[in-house]
């Protein structure tokens, strides 16, 4: 998924497309509301994240003229503001949910993962044809979760892009260099750090015992492998 941040505080800026791009997202991101909508007509993202009071155009007047062009694109506001006329505004013109400053990574992700879950539905289609099974773990992209029995776990896009892969490539090895350049791209820079923190914490989410994992296997030297 492609992301538009848009936001004049080039440190809030900055901090959202980090964290956001650590989840597996693609983020563009704009300075004030003019090149906010140059950006949203040049790349076609698939959800906007708009802060209110911006330069040049407001996130209103952005809003206002995405969804003249768009009325189906998710939007969520950033916001400073509290009042309820604004909350209210917003939502009028169609926003889909509400962030407020200051806030935390996990409301962040979480309001984005709510709202990425109605956008990714009818990309994805019938839930039972994009799910798959790895263990007793059932996976459903659309919804970015998984299921066990009746506990329900949240996941990343890029949790799901290195559970895909693995189960495309299931009873072989995926090497280290293959998972950085499906799961985090081409042109990320290639460290095993990464690779395994991320990997390591991906098991304490879905494994039923991440010391003795049985759906994300350790290959020393090479990479991960699904056996089942």
């Amino acid at each position: 998924m492609k992301l538009l941040i848009a936001e004049d505080d080039l440190h809030i800026r900055q901090g959202l497309a980090t964290l956001l791009e650590s989840e597996g997202y693609e983020c563009i991101e704009a300075a004030d509301g003019d090149q906010a909508w140059q950006l949203y007509l040049q790349h076609e993202p698939t959800l906007v994240l708009l802060d209110i009071m911006m330069p040049k155009q407001d996130g209103y007047s952005v809003c206002r003229r995405i969804r003249q062009h768009n009325e189906q694109l998710p939007v969520i506001f950033i916001t400073a503001k509290s009042e309820e006329i604004d909350q209210v505004l917003g939502l009028e013109l169609g926003a889909d949910d509400y962030i407020k400053k200051p806030f935390g990574s996990r409301e962040v992700i979480a309001r984005i993962r709510a709202v990425a879950r109605r956008a990714l539905r009818p990309v994805a289609g019938i839930i039972e044809n994009d799910s798959f099974v790895m263990d007793d773990l059932q996976i459903r992209p659309s919804e970015l979760r998984a299921l066990r029995n009746n506990q329900v776990i949240e996941l990343s896009l890029r949790d799901l892009k290195i559970l895909r892969l693995l189960f495309e490539q299931r009873g072989k090895v995926v090497d280290r260099d293959a998972l950085f350049n499906h799961c985090w791209g081409r042109d990320y820079f290639a460290n095993s750090r990464t690779l395994d923190q991320h990997i390591s914490k991906l098991r304490k989410v879905i494994e039923l015992n991440p010391k003795t994992p049985r759906i994300i296997s350790t290959v020393h030297g090479i990479g991960y492998r699904f056996d089942n």
